[in-house]
């Protein structure tokens, strides 16, 4: 285990500077200080990552959607054995990555989520046991490109990990080709139905076939095959190699909560913990960084969720009560991917017959696309003023990345 005495000088200068900056961005308001605080340990020492990763069993989440999530759900299993840092509030860059070991040389584990784009770099430097890849879809193409190339960025850096576990989606046809590039894939089956990123092959180009007597199984003629999982998430039971079915019974909605909770309990038996320890320990979740829950504003119960490319809208969706008003927030800032295409892709049409305003900094683009969705919607830039607007009763908020923040900052306030 790390003990933060054997490291360097400048480490440990780095971490106490890197303490500083976060403590002070806190009490500025300015955030929590996971970014600063890493961006200034890695100035003052380059190497600081690969330091404080030694002598830890680190965990690295990946993939477009749910790493927040199941990142949580992986921290509170994995800390039924020992303490574990992360960095569970989304920072997700290597600044973040970092700031977490920081705050915690001394936890023997760690769990981090990390940016899909930047795991090859993160990993090169922490050496992890183990990668969970989650999915893989189009998402910031501005900033992030296709997800083609995000794919093959990611089979080569599994290739080079000759002792990684990488526990993988084997629904997904991007994830299936990358993590199958590992020495010791762990495939588990979650269900997954979306497959727009991925008709054509990976590998070849060419289609992917989808069997019709099972929707599950894919292949492709140049022999990329999905792969036999070893986890089975069959509706609320998980089924592994060596356990009889577990009833999940989260207290977070939906099916695409059930599959995050599928990859990380996978993972975290692979570090020792009890497939029923884990279960009950991921039950105990009842909200995600602001998700999920129900805040009172303005007379109303605001349930706020985050949605902010076409594959993580097709899963939101059904989340929303029925009858319910929905506030939709969408931003278009650099964290966002300032491409609003994605729009066009979202199926929006199931929102017909509700009352729908479009909100945030984009409120007039989404205004359209909802209008050609026929969707009767107005618009109200302000997310809280639209919120306020409405009859009294429960309102459903979606918003995507940067709006998302700073609509649970202004409710946190007015709290």
């Amino acid at each position: 285990m790390l003990v933060t005495s054997d490291l360097p000088l400048r480490t440990r200068f780095a971490i106490a500077a890197a303490r500083t900056a976060a403590a002070v961005s806190r009490r500025t308001g300015r955030g929590s200080g996971g970014m600063i605080g890493g961006r200034i340990a890695l100035k003052l020492d380059p190497h600081a990552l690969q330091r404080l990763a030694r002598g830890r069993i680190v965990l690295l989440v990946t993939g477009t959607n749910g790493k927040t999530t199941t990142t949580l759900m992986l921290r509170r299993a994995v800390e039924a054995l020992a303490p574990v840092t992360s960095n569970s509030d989304g920072a997700n860059m290597p600044d973040g990555v970092l700031a977490a070991l920081a705050a915690n040389p001394d936890a023997p584990f760690a769990v981090l989520e990390v940016d899909e784009t930047y795991l090859p770099w993160v990993a090169e430097r922490v050496d992890p046991a183990a990668i969970v890849l989650l999915n893989l879809s189009r998402d910031q193409l501005d900033r992030v490109g296709e997800v083609r190339k995000t794919e093959r960025e990611l089979r080569a850096a599994i290739a080079r990990l000759a002792d990684t576990v990488v526990v993988a989606n084997c629904d997904d046809v991007l994830v299936a080709s990358a993590a199958g590039a590992g020495n010791h894939p762990l495939w588990v089956s979650t269900g997954q139905t979306w497959r727009d990123d991925s008709i054509a092959c990976p590998r070849c180009g060419r289609a992917v076939r989808h069997h019709p007597q099972d929707k599950m199984e894919w292949d492709c003629v140049c022999g990329l095959v999905r792969p036999r999982p070893e986890w089975v998430l069959d509706e609320d039971d998980l089924i592994g190699p060596d356990n009889p079915p577990e009833r999940l019974e989260l207290n977070l909605p939906g099916r695409v909560n059930a599959a995050n909770a599928a990859l990380a309990l996978a993972a975290a038996t692979c570090v020792g913990v009890p497939l029923s320890v884990a279960v009950q320990r991921v039950r105990s979740i009842t909200a995600v960084a602001g998700r999920y829950q129900r805040v009172p504003y303005a007379g109303h119960a605001v349930r706020v969720l985050l949605a902010k490319n076409p594959a993580g809208w097709c899963e939101t969706l059904p989340l929303l009560e029925p009858d319910q008003p929905v506030v939709i927030a969408v931003n278009a800032r650099e964290a966002d991917g300032r491409d609003l295409s994605w729009l066009w892709d979202v199926p929006f049409e199931r929102l017909r017959g509700r009352r729908v305003i479009a909100t945030g900094e984009r409120a007039a683009d989404l205004a359209v696309r909802l209008r050609y969705a026929e969707v009767d919607a107005s618009a109200q830039p302000d997310p809280l003023r639209a919120v306020a607007s409405l009859g009294s009763g429960p309102v459903e908020l979606i918003a995507n990345y940067t709006a998302f923040r700073e609509v649970n900052t202004r409710l946190a306030d007015v709290g």
